[in-house]
């Protein structure tokens, strides 16, 4: 009888040896310490069967113990490699991967998705799936007030079923979109204790229902997760605004210190691809006049068939996105038959994605901003809202660059108004002394070519060109009786001749944009050597335009034919060019003169007899 008791007492210690193996586990996994003694009875453990039910340790044989301790070693692994997974990731992305292929794995499951809250949307985004068959729920929304997801978001409480498609809380979109039938499922929030949730991990299965142990052990790994996912998270949002804000900066001085449209937006359409992390982007540009839309500047293209790029106000996704003034979008352009499918150009690249932005600035369309992507694109609301401000950007560049363009123009059509008001004038001189004809035009020539020989500079060029052509203007004031005798001039009309100077100094200083010029007209008849007039400067005090400017009306007018004496030979007048060096001229004009050749103007003047 002895014996017997002793029998029993080993076999009780046997079994109790073996409920306290089994539940070891749980309070590693699960974090809970339970005190017990001798005399309480052991919890049995919460791991559940692969049918769904709670297993009795006393019911179990040696092998059943010993497979569950095997799942929970490979349970306690996987959770031991998602810490350590965890914390060698450096991108949001790759925390959400990580911890979907570790639930998926752990729980040996079909499918699984992680969906993140879009705050502007109120919507569950399909960021990351678990599907080798099928990858088009990237990007999937699913709005928080339908399903089951929506609601283990809203309440922050977990979910397994194991017969899904007889909830009257499930939505059957997601099954719709992929085709694939939901059978079992557990949803767990992704959140910490005492904060909202950012979002859910979802796994499906088809092999066998899901356990109690299931949802506990997914709830295990997403309780891992989540701290560093929010961490990563908010680390990438607040690295994403500032990388924004240095990419509109970088598109703010390209606009405000480069005045070629083209560099704009070369700069313009790099930002957009590292910044939105595209493959491809280009700029149309509309031209109102033809109502098309024409190729300005690109990146990412295998190609340059889009070079070539003109269509029609209406036509294709583009002219569709500026004559609707709103953003089109394609999410696969692999379903979706369009315009660009059929371009057998854009086909070749393999684009997947397509969006097409109007340019708008002051109401007015600009162009359109097209970008693609060669996989798929999950795009939030932050996302969107930052490729529209970019939009926005390319077109106050091109606004801007259409204004400095119209006022250069203007400018140019002002100035050329200007100067064909000065030859008119120029020319009304002429008419009225028949004697002087063509004597503007050729001195002005000669000047400006003395000019580039001495050094002046393009700036100054305009106003002795201008300054030049209306040299006499002040004769306009000069009697006809004087100013057309064909003899010598009295000293009485001498006196009035050489008012002419002060004459065009009161006209042309009333014009702002003549003041520069006026050099030429006033001082051109003063010398070197003090005795000129209207005012006698002397040396470097009359002006270096007015000095070169001397030389050249002196030697046209020698060459000329004049009603008192027929023109001077070439040699005639380059000697008396040159015994005036120093007296009338100023001997540095007339040493750059006396090398310069004149064989081109001397076709211009009679040959004496």
């Amino acid at each position: 009888m002895a014996q017997k008791r002793k029998q029993e007492s080993n076999q009780s210690d046997a079994r109790m040896a073996e409920q306290s193996e089994v539940v070891a586990p749980d309070s590693v996994i699960f974090g809970r310490v339970e005190e017990t003694d001798s005399s309480a009875e052991v919890p049995t453990s919460p791991l559940a069967s692969q049918s769904g039910s709670t297993p009795s340790t006393e019911n179990m044989t040696a092998s059943e113990v010993r497979e569950q301790l095997s799942i929970r070693e490979r349970q306690i692994s996987a959770i031991q490699q998602l810490t350590k997974s965890l914390s060698s990731c450096t991108s949001f992305e790759q925390m959400m991967r990580e911890t979907l292929e570790a639930g998926i794995d752990v729980l040996n499951a079909d499918v699984g998705s992680v969906q993140i809250y879009d705050h502007q949307t109120s919507c569950l985004i399909f960021r990351h799936v678990h599907d080798p068959n099928d990858q088009s729920l990237l990007g999937f929304s699913v709005p928080v007030s339908k399903g089951i997801d929506g609601r283990v978001f809203c309440s922050g409480v977990s979910d397994l079923t194991n017969r899904v498609r007889e909830r009257p809380d499930w939505n059957p979109d997601v099954d719709d979109h992929t085709g694939y039938e939901t059978d079992s499922m557990l949803t767990v929030p992704l959140k910490q204790r005492y904060s909202e949730p950012i979002g859910v991990i979802q796994i499906l299965n088809g092999k066998r229902p899901f356990t109690q142990s299931d949802l506990e052990v997914l709830e295990v790994l997403c309780a891992q997760a989540t701290q560093a996912m929010i961490h990563a998270q908010l680390h990438e949002e607040a690295q994403r605004r500032l990388d924004h804000l240095q990419a509109l900066r970088s598109i703010d001085v390209a606009i405000t210190s480069s005045l070629d449209l083209k560099v704009t937006l070369d700069v313009f359409v790099e930002q957009v691809i590292n910044q939105l992390h595209l493959d491809a982007v280009d700029v149309l540009l509309f031209n109102s006049q033809m109502l098309t839309l024409e190729y300005a500047a690109s990146r990412g293209f295998r190609s340059d068939a889009l070079q070539h790029t003109n269509l029609r106000l209406g036509e294709g996704l583009a002219g569709r996105a500026a004559l609707e003034r709103r953003i089109i979008s394609v999410v696969n352009l692999g379903v979706d038959i369009n315009e660009l499918q059929r371009s057998p150009h854009l086909r070749d690249e393999g684009f997947v994605v397509y969006y097409a932005v109007p340019l708008i600035a002051k109401g007015q369309v600009k162009g359109v901003l097209e970008a693609f992507h060669r996989s798929p694109l999950v795009p939030g609301a932050e996302w969107l809202t930052f490729l529209e401000t970019l939009a926005g950007q390319a077109a106050i560049a091109i606004d801007n660059a259409a204004l400095f363009d119209d006022l250069q123009r203007s400018n140019m059509e002002l100035a050329l108004a200007y100067d064909t008001t000065i030859e008119g004038w120029s020319c009304a001189l002429d008419l009225r002394d028949r004697e002087t004809e063509g004597h503007t035009i050729r001195v002005t020539e000669l000047t400006q070519r003395l000019a580039r020989e001495m050094g002046i500079g393009q700036d100054e060029m305009v106003h002795i060109r201008r300054g030049a052509l209306l040299h006499d203007i002040g004769k306009m004031g000069i009697p006809d009786a004087i100013l057309l005798k064909p003899g010598p001039l009295t000293p009485e009309e001498w006196v009035i001749m050489r008012k002419h100077p002060v004459y065009a100094l009161d006209l042309l200083s009333r014009i702002p944009y003549l003041r520069p010029a006026l050099d030429i007209p006033y001082y051109h008849h003063e010398k070197w050597d003090g005795n000129g007039y209207p005012i006698g400067l002397k040396g470097e005090q009359i002006p270096l335009s007015a000095r070169i400017f001397a030389v050249a009306d002196v030697w046209d007018a020698l060459r000329s034919d004049r009603p008192y004496r027929p023109g001077w030979s070439e040699e005639k007048a380059r000697a008396h060019i040159l015994s005036e060096s120093g007296t009338h001229f100023d001997p540095n004009v007339v040493r750059v003169f006396a090398n310069m050749d004149l064989e081109h103007l001397n076709k211009s003047y009679k040959m004496p007899d």
